[in-house]
């Protein structure tokens, strides 16, 4: 299929722009009727093409298992987040001991792949949330993060989705995120500017209050030292 000079370069000029059409994570209706041992091979002849179109040599010992790993990886990693099935169990408990104040998980190592260039995102999450009754284990709050963040992404999407799922999971509106990342689509190709990162923020509740958000940025600063 040829695609009109024009239509690409609009293409081109929306991925460079970040744009993002829903909150949701766009997917086919059928997206899921192909096992993942299906999926893993079908995307295995793609690559496959990918790189012979290139004019790699795939008899090359170097070369000749490429095609299945990265097949591989796509399915049962990078973008595992795909699939609800592996969605983390976030079960909440009560909060007996009537902590009420705000409860910050900073520094949380982020993994993602941008949805325009299919390049990494690089960088680290901070979450917050005030509890109304419940809580959450420490470590799924890393968990929702890294679910949500292995699949193809738009930076503030993925703020939104990793918000909207602990308010969920909370039963509470005061939850927020802010991401600071590195995008190689910007950092190794385009303007390739390595310095340069992208930060993200997500409020919900009373963290759209001055006082409250200005806590949490407060949260961020500190040194962790050990």
């Amino acid at each position: 299929m040829k695609i009109d000079s024009a239509i690409e370069e609009q293409f081109e000029q929306m991925g460079d722009n970040h744009i993002s059409t829903s909150e949701d994570t766009p997917l086919r209706e059928n997206a899921f009727d192909l096992s993942d041992n299906e999926k893993i091979t079908k995307i295995k002849e793609n690559v496959t093409q990918i790189l012979e179109t290139l004019g790699l040599d795939l008899t090359d010992d170097s070369l000749k298992g490429t095609p299945n790993r990265v097949a591989k990886m796509f399915v049962n990693e990078i973008f595992s987040g795909l699939h609800p099935d592996k969605k983390p169990k976030s079960s909440t408990f009560d909060n007996k001991y009537k902590y009420g104040e705000m409860l910050v998980e900073k520094n949380i190592t982020l993994y993602s792949t941008c949805e325009h260039h299919l390049l990494p995102i690089v960088g680290r999450a901070h979450v917050a949330y005030i509890s109304n009754g419940n809580v959450v284990g420490l470590s799924k709050m890393n968990r929702i993060v890294d679910y949500f963040a292995k699949r193809p992404q738009v930076q503030e999407r993925l703020n939104i989705q990793i918000v909207r799922e602990l308010q969920k999971v909370l039963n509470t509106e005061d939850v927020a995120c802010i991401i600071d990342a590195k995008h190689l689509c910007v950092n190794s190709r385009g303007i390739r500017d390595i310095e340069s990162s992208t930060v993200t923020a997500e409020y919900g509740g009373k963290f759209k209050e001055e006082a409250t958000r200005r806590e949490f940025l407060n949260f961020i600063k500190l040194e962790t030292k050990f």
